[in-house]
């Protein structure tokens, strides 16, 4: 059985369909994490590294693999596909076969929610 809702009270789940579509929340984003976000239509992938958090496009340059289910280690984000390597905090290639950077956004964080914008 459902409990009422005292005035003034705000659920869990109230609070959490009021996040933009380019906000997160810290909290739930661990350190060695990754978290798929949007800006505007452009999906991008959120990093927890060390308790900092960084932003790039969310596909690999290489072949459009969802970096979001990569291996993080470090500022080191792995691609799942075919394992091109990236530094997340510039977004610059460590490892092949792509040749192309990832572009990079700004992290703002404001209380318990991060959000992320265009550079």
């Amino acid at each position: 059985m459902d409990r009422p809702i005292i005035e003034g009270q705000v659920t869990q789940e109230k609070q959490e369909q009021t996040l933009k579509k380019n906000e997160f929340y810290l909290g739930k984003l661990a350190p060695g994490h990754i978290k798929r976000v949007h800006v505007g239509n452009t999906p991008v992938a959120v990093y927890n590294v060390d308790g900092t958090f960084y932003a790039t496009q969310s596909e690999c340059t290489h072949a459009n693999g969802p970096l979001e289910e990569g291996n993080l280690d470090g500022c080191i984000i792995t691609c799942p596909l075919h394992d091109s390597r990236f530094d997340v905090t510039t977004g610059q290639v460590i490892e092949g076969p792509a040749d192309e950077p990832l572009k990079t956004f700004r992290v703002i964080v404001e209380g318990e929610i991060g959000r992320v914008e265009q550079r």
